[in-house]
Parts: C-alpha cells; sequence; structure tokens
C-alpha cells in the first residue's frame, strides 16, 4: 500500500512546514502592527490612519483576512476586558485580606 511509504511523508512534512512558517511569519506581522497600534494609542485596527501604515502592509500580506478579522477582533475584547479583569484583581486581593 502506498500510503505508509516513507516517500509519502515527505510532502506531508514540508507542508507541515510551510504552515508552521507561514503562521509565525503572520504572527511576527500581527505583533508588529499591534506593537504600533499600542504606540499610537489605537485601540480598533484600521483606524490609525497614515501612522502604521507600513506595518500594516506586511501584517495584510502575512496573514489570511479571516485571520487578520479573527486577531483585530480579539484585540478589540481583549482591551474591554482590561477594566474587568483589574476590578477582579482589586476585589480578590481584598477578599485575601484579614
Amino acid at each position: 500500500m502506498a500510503w505508509f511509504t516513507s516517500s509519502s511523508s515527505k510532502p506531508e512534512n514540508n507542508t507541515n512546514s510551510s504552515f508552521r512558517e507561514d503562521r509565525s511569519k503572520c504572527w511576527e506581522a500581527r505583533d508588529a502592527y499591534f506593537t504600533c497600534l499600542d504606540a499610537a494609542e489605537v485601540v480598533v485596527a484600521g483606524t490609525e490612519g497614515s501612522k502604521c501604515a507600513a506595518a500594516r502592509k506586511v501584517y495584510e500580506q502575512n496573514c489570511a483576512k479571516s485571520w487578520i478579522d479573527y486577531f483585530n477582533q480579539r484585540r478589540v475584547l481583549a482591551e474591554k476586558q482590561k477594566p474587568l479583569l483589574a476590578q477582579a484583581a482589586t476585589q480578590a486581593a481584598q477578599a485575601r485580606r484579614p
């Protein structure tokens, strides 16, 4: 059976390696773009004007549209959660006091 030969596993390994590299490139581009947005004090990606144009271009070139949509939505949600998490930490600290 050809399914279990060593030659059939090589393309799969190359494909997995390629996917891994693509993900890494996307994440690096996302991180650079989001760092730029943080420096510009912009929460919603795409509303920064020309401030992060170069980083945004690299981000859009290296990430699938569906990933970009997901990451951008997660960024907004994470910002909305920050005050709630801070409040929960304060309440937890107060609850531990004797």
